[in-house]
């Protein structure tokens, strides 16, 4: 029978409820509702008719993104958000007013902001690695001017955290939100990547020519987010006729697709959450073994106590795995689920000022407040 039908899954077992890890989820799904059957889907889009919320130029072209700088002064210190790249656009990170990460940190006295806007994959991309994607981030921090302050958004998160290790000199703080690091912390998004044979992932890439297709991973998805739970995501009111503009730009959002490249979504699946090698000590950046103990600058983390993506426990024990002093870790909780977490409205009105807050303070402030 059919299972959390508030929700957006309707199969049996546990899933997430968030549309960030579709891609993972959908195995799942393939093995359920043997989906093989289904004609493959036109290639996600590289480029959305959706304004972004911040005016932004490109600053860099690189195969695996479009660097977005959203700076207003070049005064101050840069601020890189690594969005997630798993299925959906980096719109996620500039939604709408109010519901924008760029935006709060901007209002937070950040001027100089810039973002990984990932391009969806194309067939020459399938080979791609995390180590493609951590070299390019390299380059584009190099193009900004180390050190920066990096913003990890979930999967950004993780990303980010590796690129802290590897090139501990190029970040001067680190935030990560919502970012699944210590898989040995259960979540349902962790249960079921592990219960999953590992050859359904390897046909997944194999149907895909190589590459996950975000079309196809949201044509098997059983029932789309509801009015409900988008205004949960979004943490507003949508009966009002801009909670209508804002339900009509999340569903068309919801709807541009990313492709993945198979060797990169192969290794995020055995080698981060089936074999836990970054929280294990175990994972290879850039030809060098990653020793999180190296990551020592200020860290900031934040979770959503209604997160079941990523639970707090999960997102907050990053803390134990890395080399900064205890001092000079802040770790904060707030009632939103994963989404709500990049684009809800009260998160936006609490949580990011605070961390805006906290890049523009200074070390001692730090130690005074905790103290």
């Amino acid at each position: 029978m059919a299972e959390k039908t508030g929700k957006q899954w309707r199969t049996p077992g546990p899933a997430p409820d968030d549309p960030l890890l579709w891609p993972f989820a959908a195995a799942r799904l393939a093995m359920d509702a043997c989906f093989w059957w289904l004609e493959r889907g036109p290639p996600g889009l590289d480029d959305s008719c959706l304004a972004w919320n911040t005016p932004n130029r490109v600053a860099l072209e690189l195969a695996t993104m479009r660097l977005r700088d959203c700076t207003r002064t070049k005064s101050g210190r840069p601020a890189l958000v690594c969005a997630p790249y798993a299925l959906h656009r980096a719109l996620i990170a500039d939604f709408a007013p109010g519901h924008s990460v760029v935006q709060s940190l901007q209002n937070g006295g950040i001027d100089r902001i810039y973002l990984t806007d990932w391009r969806s994959a194309t067939p020459h991309m399938r080979y791609l690695s995390i180590d493609s994607y951590l070299g390019d981030l390299n380059v584009a921090i190099d193009e900004i001017g180390a050190p920066v302050d990096l913003v990890g958004l979930c999967q950004g998160g993780w990303l980010s955290l590796l690129y802290a290790a590897r090139y501990p000199a190029k970040v001067r703080r680190l935030v990560l939100v919502g970012a699944p690091v210590d898989l040995s912390i259960e979540s349902s998004l962790s249960e079921l990547v592990r219960n999953t044979p590992a050859t359904v992932y390897d046909q997944l890439v194999s149907r895909g020519g190589g590459n996950v297709s975000g079309e196809e991973m949201l044509r098997v998805w059983s029932k789309a987010p509801s009015r409900d739970d988008i205004a949960t995501a979004l943490q507003t009111d949508l009966s009002d006729d801009e909670g209508a503009a804002l339900l009509a730009r999340f569903e068309r959002w919801n709807s541009e697709t990313l492709n993945l490249p198979g060797a990169y979504y192969l290794e995020i699946v055995n080698g981060i959450f089936r074999e836990n090698r970054i929280a294990s000590g175990q994972f290879t950046a850039l030809g060098r073994a990653i020793d999180l103990k190296d990551v020592k600058v200020p860290l900031f983390l934040l979770a959503g106590l209604d997160d079941d993506v990523v639970p707090a426990a999960q997102a907050l024990a990053t803390a134990g795995l890395v080399g900064t002093p205890p001092a000079f870790i802040t770790a904060a909780s707030v009632p939103s689920n994963h989404l709500g977490l990049f684009m809800g409205a009260r998160t936006h009105a609490h949580a990011w000022p605070r961390i805006a807050e906290w890049l523009r303070g200074n070390l001692s402030g730090m130690l005074a407040r905790s103290a």
